[in-house]
């Protein structure tokens, strides 16, 4: 077995038995070719079956001289379950990666807006152009839902059930969840439909997507990102924004005003509540009035 025939068996795997989705299945190739371009300039001839923790380990040697802890991290995890694919399929009997340690790292606390700067982003957009409206459907949507941006470019017209108050939302691993969706954010996706969308020609494989390109077809998250950029320049907000700000500005306003840790847990899609538990970096001040407010020996 070489190393670009177990790539790509290992790519249907993630895709088929893991449900992974195609950019988390492109990072995932990406670092095993990395170690493949590894093994390749310094002469090693090891196959994904007989290399050994020796091999691996110059790897991450070189890793440390090239990308962040973080990255090192992330990318020996992805090592770690690749090998253990391999011992899943008879292909190996030992996992190389078992004793080779990622470095540590801190949680990174996600960057957050504050309720104004959210107002201020959407206030600047140009509502005289017809993307205008759209982009305006999507930022409220974006932090009115807590969608990631792959959610929000894959929703669908046919995933708005505005008389029950929802969206179906198809997140990781394929799993649908149920999101509440406010009468304030429905009011702006229908204004994009009934006066931009139903007057848009959606190519035929976009028939049923609901934010379009000017061509008729699936935003892209290159472009979802180019849009915020643009405005949080245009409105002079000094923070490095993306679109998953706003879905951390979500979950942290949410969790400020009182929300349960498991409410938030399922709006977000997170499979683990340990996940959920970044969000609870709010001010200590907070957590006094908390505690003064609901705690019996408080009085």
């Amino acid at each position: 077995m070489n190393w670009k025939n177990s790539i790509t068996d290992y790519k249907h795997y993630l895709r088929i038995e893991r449900g992974l989705s195609d950019n988390t299945i492109s990072n995932y190739a990406r670092d095993l070719n990395k170690l493949n371009r590894f093994l390749d300039d310094h002469t090693i001839e090891k196959s994904p079956i007989k290399i050994s923790e020796k091999e691996i380990q110059q790897f991450v040697y070189q890793l440390a001289k090239e990308v962040q802890p973080r990255s090192q991290a992330r990318i020996i995890s992805g090592l770690k379950g690749f090998f253990n694919y391999l011992i899943f399929e008879d292909y190996r009997e030992d996992n190389p990666m078992d004793l080779i340690e990622p470095p540590k790292v801190g949680r990174k606390l996600p960057d957050t807006l504050s309720e104004d700067e959210v107002d201020m982003i959407i206030a600047g957009i140009d509502l005289s152009k017809p993307q205008g409206e759209r982009n305006r459907a999507m930022l409220e949507t974006l932090y009115a839902c807590g969608l990631r941006v792959s959610e929000l470019i894959a929703l669908k017209l046919s995933d708005l059930y505005f008389e029950e108050g929802f969206i179906s939302v198809q997140g990781k691993g394929n799993k649908q969840r149920f999101v509440p969706i406010s009468a304030h954010t429905q009011k702006f996706i229908t204004i994009y439909c009934d006066q931009v969308r139903s007057h848009h020609t959606a190519q035929p494989d976009s028939v049923d997507v609901l934010f379009l390109n000017r061509r008729g077809k699936y935003l892209t998250r290159a472009m979802v990102f180019t849009i915020i950029k643009n405005l949080v320049l245009k409105v002079g907000i000094k923070k490095i924004i993306s679109p998953h700000t706003f879905r951390h500005s979500f979950a942290t306003h949410l969790l400020q005003n009182g929300a349960d840790l498991r409410s938030i847990q399922q709006m977000l899609g997170h499979e683990s509540i340990t996940t959920t538990e970044i969000y609870t970096h709010i001010d200590r001040s907070q957590l006094a009035d908390t505690l003064a407010k609901f705690h019996p020996r408080s009085n």
